[in-house]
């Protein structure tokens, strides 16, 4: 037999909180549980001890250490004894005894000490006594100041676990083939056995900590061993240790290499000549090794941790529960890396390749595809076709197999990588410049030029227009120099990482890569031979430096070697090597002319004598052409150009300036000017041949001069000041660069000018690409809209807009009509065929953030700044405006061209808004809101909200919508219910910029990084994405080219790549006229000198080529892909909405017609009654709650309220309403409905029903809760109700009057007074206050100021005022008079504020807090007037950009506030400055309590810490030289949740705290507790039931849980959990035939996996866990008897299960495709109906069917006794979802059942099953 540790088999079962039986107290003692009770059920620690490790290596010897036989530093207790082993010739400890808990040996001796140990594994040698039971308890200690035991035990029957203990079942002796035996397993059970051998247990405690709850291990502290068991030793190691393994067999296998080391001396068990370890002893190792999951069962591993020869066999694949993996999913989703099938290594490609293949991320899996990820792991191969069934403790009934999926997925996923690899080829760049534009040069063939653009060189022929790129720069090239012959070319990069890289330029291969020690390199020469590359830039501390490099060796393989460098005072604009001699250079700046020299190492340099030209300021230089075979070759001249006009001619070989002349413009063309006074030319480049001359000025002319400058020969006109000048090798061609980012060349013997290049001189910041003409529009900011050829990429039209930045561009699908938004606020459309402007929209005041045409043409969509979106017809050339909303897209957002989205069938439009935590989905056509998604909820652990930043929709058949997060994610959801179906994490170091989808559905674009990627969109490879860099900034936007053959990207410059991969279908209709055919006809019959609203069009100064794009493949594509054609999606598929038909989303097409302005569109019935849709998220705990259409009437005239956006009119907060990054600022939750306009409340005392008890607090307010301790008056809120509790006895109070969520509550000083607000109802224009009378309950007043939310609220010192503070939509603070609750004062603030409180000490004094500053405010008062003044101080500047977002008053005109950061200021009233800052929290401080010398700071981390600040007085003299060290942090405790209130009283020992879990705490600091007061379900409660004998009532909610109640008290009695799973429906077992007992007690429940668990209450355990459907349970019934268990899922099945064996008995596909929503039983007569059987049942489902069902389970009958369909009419326009079908048998009537639901008529029906008719 042997020893196996294995996790109980319910693995999502544990009980959390509340009590083991129906009455009182912890459930087994578990630390950290509670209810709501009033109990204390766990504690905190403090923070860990640092723990010094080293001393602790290679491996520690506890028992040697600790020297146990000395019991000083141990303790014992019982029956613990030292004896000698005869088989381990050694000491054992033998601990024996019937009672564990009395009988144990314990390290460290007391619980106050730590053994603080920090090894990752721990070693436990021992051996179970034969037929006895064994307990250990470890103790562990994580990095979240936690204490964690682990305890395994043969008494344990199964896994059972809370947030501060685990318990494991120890099974000993499994026996062969019982792996997946369930009865086996329980057989395993109990105490060991006979033959039980020595052990060695290796435990890695980080990995247990991690998989089972989520946290980080720190240190063991502390080691206790029950009876009975014989015990070696204890060790600790970072190592793994192989008993199996000698050491010379581990140094032959090298496995030290790896980490596993042979046993050592110490611990290791004999073994006998001739005999295997593993045949003697287990070995034991848990979790298993590389287990990324949590197992409830593993083997014994017989080879150990190495390999080699000694494995006698291969261990047994370990297979994991699906019960473990409900448990523990959410904590794998969101914290631990996801486990990836193991590939080949990525191979490194060359540097100058045009991409770079990154390792692939992890994939999102689809959700249906939820076990591809187990299958996925190095295992995975065994685990297909085997039974699931494992160990959970009981029987586990799986109806539907997947193992064909699992195959699939496999096979799947063994493929490598995306291909084609490389997929992207880039084609062309569009762009020049980026540091400098003075930088192009001539190939020595004269056929190309070589130019920078950001950080790509680029080649390009001047005859075809190709290019060829060098790629390597990180950052802007800033220099470029060839040699000789150009075979070597040097490139210098920008920025504070200025390296330079040497190229082989006929290859593109990259042969160095070195740094410069400079700051940035502003020029770069080679010498002729390419031996020598001289540079000069600035160092870092702004003084020039020249440096020279030997780069001879550099072309066989050497490296570039310093020559020389010397640092300078004198100004280098350009220097150049002397052609003729590698050692001699020359330079020119202002106010000098130097010769260089490279001499013995060492640079030196002279300069020239400029005589009365000392002071010009030289531009560049050039050396005389031509060579004379009597002259030395230095005997040149040398011509050095300047910003005033001059030209010197230098004699290099005398060191001498000969000739000085000076250029001046001519006062006609060909006419130079006679005088010589005013200005000169302003020469910027020159350069020579042997026979002329060539300038380029600042005038924008490039000149061409005879060598002696007596006249010009040619000139050409530019619209920018001309860069460089460069003459070709030949002379025939002069390359011109100018300052606006053109490049061309004058061709002397034509005397024709060519446009290279024409390129933006700033950012892209959007662009939009047209199908028909075959045309991109671009907008930038260099304030200019340009237009260019997609085949030849060649510009068209230039508009330049001079006092206003165009922002946003787009192109109508149909018409040749472009429009573009400004940043005036301003939407212009133009006609390109007719040149002309069509229309202005002034609807926008700032910054048009988005702007976009619907796919089929017929409207356009625009967005602003400030949030207003605008919707406009474009049926006609000339568009006009049919809808303007204000406040709905999310302001300050900055401009995006993914701002607007519209889905591909013009249905949907969806954006970010209106915060940014919140994407919107509307009704294209007419803006009605259909649903909203909250993105923030998703990630759980994360302290800093997530948000939206980008938003794509998938192809119309997919019904998908991406979005991207700043969490780095992007989010797939559907796009009918706001359902997530998967996430892509990580996708960019920063947040994906923009993102786009083929229109085939199979690849994804993302920009981010200053990268693109490119994805498989169904996340199919082990490396899933390829990354293409190239840009120097931030992509702006990426896109595919409408036939999917190329992709765009715009950011520094525009790229074009080459789309390598063929398009997933071919039409016929492919088979179309080429691209050639389809460009714009008369390209070149361009306008010239019109104007249009003052700007103008300007023609290229050349035709360029319009050659047809060629596939970069090299293959010619047979087809183009055409986009898909599909039916518009639909909600929902059911009788009234066939799968045909149009969407509930948007009417038909008719009446689309009929809902344009001036018709009206009226809701059925007049309901305006929104749901609440909830959907459950595969990867995360939290769900989804969306909110979908809300219908409302739209009866007006295109001319009145329709157009008119909703806008705030006080200008302040106009400028400022997006939601700040401050947890503390409230945000009401999504309504799940409102109430009906003719609803009428009861008159008082005439109520039929009285709420009697409210479970749970509402975690999203903040700061609703007060209590007083003084009075003991402790209220807080739960939705719209407070609740007013007597904590002594526990009776609740409620004060009903609210209809929207509270927000926010305060008490007054006195308290007396309670004030509440919350939102405003529908129908009203301002948000509620209530002011209550605490003594009776009654509300005195109802105040109405505020229009959105109010914020936080606070009385003054004296009770006189309450100040009201509205958040960040309505930025106005306001006072009122609590005598007459007059509005006294009320102001605007011009940015969000989060918290305010008055002074203690002055009732004149109020202080708020915001943005970055802290607000002083006074009351001053003038008889019966009230002002406020404010004294904005701005926070210290050693923050940096932050939110203030709380704050208290402490004593002695002190003044505290947290910051989103984490710091604490300390702020001195009096003078109204800052003295003192401190680190408090890692997260967003939201709560500040002060009380005499302590204060309490709670934030997002979960943690509220005691901090000592007696000593702060004296430090407040020392002004801002203070310091925190007298700051002591004394306590903390880390709770379930974000703090979102606290109370406590004067000496802040006791309090009462709040979070964002829907908890309410009780702290004791000086107790160290925390005691759970109030609590309830996190989020909705999805169905309630109750005992037979009404005791008790059961809950169950999307959160997982179940929950029991006791109706007598309200408390909470146990709690089952189940992780990342939604729990549907629930249903309590009915008494039995025999005499009811508490054994008896079990409640069923239904999940969203499709899994039903049985829980005993009375044993707090699961006893049972079946699958039997393959989707979500919506609804669950107990048969009469409580033998049958019958159950409905979303598909429509009905399955009858046995609760006795866990066996399917029926399944029922009469309702098939239609959810079942009622399931109940009923007894009747044996033979009535003409049926036998003793019960009768129905089940309803959603299509309005019920059927009637009698059985006889013990004979296993089950026949249709009647089936009943009611007629409804068509479900009404604008309904999300239809009222559901319900049926129920009448309880007085038996025979009768009663239906109501969705019908002709708002009734209940009543059917006879007797007569077979209604009544």
């Amino acid at each position: 037999m042997r020893a196996t540790l294995r996790l109980g088999g319910h693995g999502d079962n544990g009980v959390s909180t509340g009590q083991g039986t129906l009455g009182r107290g912890c459930v087994n003692g578990v630390p950290g549980t509670g209810g709501n009770g009033r109990r204390p059920c766990g504690g905190t620690v403090p923070p860990p001890i640092p723990v010094p490790a080293a001393w602790q290596r290679p491996y520690l010897n506890i028992f040697k250490h600790f020297r146990v036989e000395e019991w000083k530093r141990s303790a014992r207790e019982g029956d613990v004894a030292a004896l000698t082993d005869a088989r381990l010739k050694g000491t054992v400890y033998r601990i024996r005894g019937s009672i564990p808990a009395s009988n144990y040996l314990q390290l460290p001796r007391t619980g106050t000490q730590s053994l603080g140990l920090a090894g990752r594994y721990l070693y436990l040698l021992f051996r179970p006594m034969p037929r006895k039971h064994f307990v250990i308890h470890l103790d562990v200690a994580t990095q979240e100041n936690q204490v964690v035991r682990i305890s395994f035990s043969t008494l344990f029957k199964e896994f059972k676990s809370t947030a501060t203990w685990l318990q494991f079942p120890f099974l000993c002796g499994a026996a062969e083939g019982s792996l997946g035996d369930g009865a086996a397993r329980r057989d395993l059970m109990g105490a060991a056995p006979a033959d039980v051998r020595w052990t060695c247990l290796v435990l890695d405690l980080p990995s247990i900590l991690s998989l089972y709850l989520s946290r980080r291990y720190s240190h063991l502290k502390s080691v206790k061993l029950c009876s009975n068991l014989l015990v070696k030793n204890l060790c600790t190691s970072d190592l793994v240790f192989d008993p199996g393994v000698t050491f010379s067999e581990a140094r032959r296998a090298d496995l030290a290499c790896r980490g596993v080391a042979p046993m050592p001396r110490e611990m290791a068990f004999p073994v006998p000549r001739g005999q295997k370890w593993h045949d003697l002893y287990d070995y034991i190792r848990f979790p298993s090794e590389g287990s990324k999951l949590s197992y409830d069962s593993i083997q014994k591993i017989c080879p150990g941790p190495a390999a080699g020869g000694q494995v006698s066999k291969d261990p047994q694949p370990v297979t994991l529960t699906k019960a473990v993996r409900d448990r523990l999913s959410l904590i794998h989703q969101i914290t631990s890396p996801k486990a990836m099938p193991r590939r080949r290594p990525v191979i490194t490609r060359s540097i100058p390749e045009v991409h770079l293949t990154a390792p692939g991320s992890p994939a999102a899996v689809p959700a249906g595809d939820q076990e591809l990820e187990k299958t996925q792991r190095p295992h995975s191969a065994g685990d297909i076709g085997q039974s699931a069934a494992v160990g959970d403790g009981g029987i586990h009934v799986y109806a539907h197999q997947r193992s064909e999926r699992t195959i699939r997925a496999t096979h799947t996923g063994s493929e490598e990588r995306l291909l084609p690899d490389p997929i992207l080829k880039l084609r062309m760049i569009i762009g020049f410049g980026g540091c400098s534009t003075k930088w192009a040069l001539w190939t020595r063939n004269n056929a190309a030029v070589v130019y920078p653009c950001h950080a790509v060189i680029v080649t390009l022929q001047i005859q075809t227009g190709e290019q060829r790129f060098f790629i390597g720069h990180t950052d802007k090239v800033s220099a470029l120099a060839f040699n000789g012959n150009s075979t070597l070319l040097a490139s210098a990069q920008a920025g504070p990482l200025s390296v330079v890289r040497l190229w082989d330029f006929p290859t593109g291969t990259c042969l160095s890569v070195f740094k410069t020690h400079v700051r940035s390199l502003l020029s770069l020469s080679f010498s002729y031979s390419g031996a020598v590359l001289c540079g000069v830039g600035k160092d870092g501390h702004g003084k020039t430096l020249v440096v020279v490099w030997n780069a001879a060796q550099v072309t066989r393989g050497g490296e570039v070697a310093v020559l020389a460098k010397a640092h300078t005072d004198v100004d280098i604009q350009a220097l150049k090597i002397a052609f003729f001699d590698d050692t001699r250079m020359v330079s020119c700046g202002r106010d000098n002319i130097r010769l260089w020299r490279v001499r013995s190492g060492a640079l030196r340099s002279c300069p020239i004598n400029l005589g009365e030209y000392h002071s010009l300021e030289f531009t560049d230089l050039a050396f005389e052409e031509g060579h004379a075979a009597e002259r030395e070759p230095e005997d040149r001249m040398l011509f050095v150009c300047s910003k005033s006009g001059h030209v010197l001619e230098v004699d290099y070989k005398n060191v001498c300036v000969r000739t000085v002349r000076r250029l001046l413009p001519a006062e006609s063309r060909g006419c130079p000017r006679q005088d010589k006074a005013g200005p000169g030319i302003a020469i910027n480049s020159i350069s020579f041949s042997s026979t002329f001359c060539a300038t380029g000025s600042e005038d924008g002319y490039l000149r061409l001069w005879p060598l002696d400058f007596s006249a010009v020969v040619l000139e050409a006109e530019h619209e920018a000041p001309v860069s460089s000048v460069c003459i070709s090798p030949d002379s025939r061609k002069v390359l011109c660069t100018t300052a606006a980012g053109n490049v061309g060349y004058l061709d002397i013997q034509s005397q024709g000018y060519n446009t290279l290049m024409r390129s933006h001189e700033d950012s892209v910041l959007a662009f939009s690409v047209e199908g028909i003409w075959k045309q991109m529009a671009t907008v930038s900011q260099d304030n200019t809209i340009r237009v260019w050829d997609l085949a030849s990429m060649q510009q068209l039209y230039d508009f330049t807009a001079a006092d206003e930045m165009p922002c946003a561009v787009a192109f109508h699908p149909t018409q040749h009509v472009l429009a573009c938004g400004f940043d005036s606020g301003m939407v212009r459309t133009f006609s390109l065929a007719a040149s002309d402007l069509l229309v202005e929209h002034k609807q926008h005041r700032t910054v048009i953030t988005g702007l976009t045409f619907s796919p089929d043409g017929n409207f356009m969509f625009s967005c602003c700044l400030q949030g207003t979106l605008a919707l406009y017809s474009c049926m006609a050339q000339k568009s006009h405006v049919l809808r303007v909303l204000g406040n709905v897209v999310v302001r300050d957002a900055g401009s995006g061209p993914d701002a607007l989205v519209v889905s591909g069938d013009s249905r949907l439009l969806a954006f970010v808004g209106p915060s940014k935590y919140v994407v919107t989905v509307m009704e294209a056509c007419s803006l009605d809101e259909l649903l909203r998604v909250d993105i923030s909820i998703l990630d759980l652990n994360s302290t800093a909200l997530d948000s939206a930043v980008r938003v794509c929709f998938a192809p119309a058949p997919r019904g998908e919508l991406l979005v991207s997060t700043s969490s780095n994610k992007i989010l797939v959801l559907d796009a009918k219910t706001g359902r997530l179906v998967r996430e892509v994490s990580p996708v960019h170091k920063l947040s994906c910029s923009s993102l786009a989808l083929s229109k085939d559905g199979r690849y994804l674009l993302t920009a981010g990084d200053k990268v693109i990627k490119v994805w498989d969109y169904r996340m199919r490879f082990a490396v899933n994405f390829q990354v293409y860099i190239g840009h120097s900034e931030p992509v702006r936007q990426v896109a595919f080219t409408p036939d999917q053959r190329h992709v765009i990207s715009v950011g520094d410059a525009i790229f074009l790549w080459d789309f390598l991969a063929l398009p997933a279908e071919r039409s016929p209709r492919a088979e179309a006229p080429s691209s050639e055919s389809a460009l714009l006809p008369g390209a070149g019959q361009r306008r010239s000198g019109f104007s249009c609203v003052g700007r103008s069009w300007r023609n290229d100064l050349g035709e360029g080529s319009s050659e047809k794009l060629k596939d970069a493949s090299e293959t010619p594509r047979q087809t183009v892909p055409l986009p898909l054609l599909s039916s518009p999606p639909c909600l929902d598929v059911s009788s009234v909405h066939q799968a045909g038909c149009q969407s509930i989303f948007s009417e038909s097409d008719k009446e689309e017609e009929a809902g344009l302005p001036g018709s009206s569109r009226m809701v059925a019935n007049g309901d305006k009654d929104a749901t609440v849709r909830v959907v459950e998220s595969v990867r995360s705990e939290e769900l989804l709650v969306v909110r979908p259409k809300v219908g409302r009437e739209s009866s007006r005239s295109p001319g009145e309220s329709a157009n008119e956006p909703r806008k705030e009119t006080k200008s302040p907060k106009s400028q400022c309403s997006v939601r700040p990054d401050s947890y503390r600022h409230f945000t009401p939750r999504f309504k799940a409905s409102v109430l009906p306009q003719n609803f009428l409340s009861p008159p008082a005392g005439s109520e039929f029903f009285k709420l009697k008890g409210v479970i749970g607090y509402n975690g999203n307010g903040r700061g609703n809760m007060v209590w007083n301790p003084d009075t003991g008056f402790f209220a807080y809120t739960c939705g719209c109700v407070i609740v007013v509790e007597d904590l002594h006895s526990g009776s609740q109070n409620h004060w009903l009057g609210h209809t929207e969520e509270i927000s926010t509550l305060a008490l007054s000083h006195d308290a007396q007074v309670l004030a509440s607000a919350s939102g405003k109802r529908s129908g009203d224009s301002h948000c509620q206050i209530r002011i209550w009378n605490v003594q009776d309950g009654v509300c005195t007043a109802s105040l109405f100021h505020h229009e959105t939310q109010v914020q936080a609220m606070a009385f003054s010192r004296d009770d006189r005022f309450l100040v009201t503070l509205g958040d960040y939509s309505d930025q106005t603070i306001a006072l009122w008079n609590t005598y007459t609750y007059k509005l006294i004062s009320s102001t605007c603030i011009s940015e969000p504020v989060h918290d305010v409180a008055f002074s203690p000490f002055s009732h004149r004094d109020l202080a708020c807090v915001g943005k970055g500053a802290m607000m002083f405010w006074l009351l001053e008062q003038q008889g019966a007037d009230v002002n406020l003044k404010v004294h904005r101080v701005p926070a210290p500047d050693v923050l940096g950009p932050v939110e203030l977002t709380s704050l208290c008053y402490g004593d002695d005109g002190l003044l505290y506030s947290g910051t989103n950061s984490g710091q604490i200021c300390l702020w001195d009233t009096e003078t109204n400055c800052c003295f003192m800052t401190w680190e408090a929290d890692e997260g967003e401080i939201g709560v500040l309590v002060c009380g005499r010398d302590r204060l309490v700071s709670g934030s997002n981390t979960k943690r509220i810490r005691l901090w000592a600040v007696a000593a702060v007085q004296e430090l407040r003299l020392k002004g801002a030289d203070a310091r925190s060290s007298s700051v002591l942090l004394e306590h903390e405790i880390t709770l379930d949740g974000t703090i979102v209130s606290a109370a406590f009283d004067d000496s802040l020992e006791m309090g009462i705290v709040g979070t964002t879990a829907g908890t309410l705490w009780y702290i004791n600091w000086t107790e160290s507790t925390s005691i759970r007061l109030i609590s309830g379900h996190k989020n909705k409660v999805t169905e309630v039931c109750f005992s037979p004998d009404e005791t008790h009532c059961a809950t169950c909610g999307e959160d997982g849980s179940v929950r029991i109640w006791s109706l007598g008290s309200m408390e909470l009695v146990v709690q089952f959990q189940v992780l990342n799973q939604s729990c549907q429906c629930l249903a309590w077992k009915p008494h039995p035939v025999v005499a009811w007992g508490a054994e008896s007690q079990h409640v069923v429940a239904g999940y969203s996996d499709g899994t039903i668990r049985v829980f005993s209450i009375s044993r707090t355990e699961m006893e049972l866990k079946m699958h039997p459907h393959a989707v979500a349970l919506t609804a669950i019934a107990y048969s009469t008897d409580g033998e049958m268990i019958l159950s409905g899922g979303k598909d429509g099945l009905v399955v009858v299960s046995s609760p006795r064996t866990g066996m399917t008995i029926h399944i029922l596909a009469e309702h098939k495709g239609s959810p079942i929503t009622v399931l109940q039983c009923t007894r009747k007569q044996y033979r009535d109906f003409g049926v036998e059987g003793g019960e009768l049942w129905l089940a309803t489902s959603l299509d309005r069917r019920v059927s009637v069902w009698a059985s006889d389970w013990l004979k296993d009958k089950c026949e249709l006794l009647d089936w009943l369909s009611f007629p409804a009419p068509a479900g009404p326009e604008g309904l999300g979802s239809l009222p559901p079908s319900l049926a129920a048998f009448c309880p007085w009537e038996p025979g009768t059942l009663v239906y109501v639901g969705f019908g002709m008529q708002k009734e209940a029906l009543f059917y006879s099953l007797r007569k077979k008719q209604r009544r």
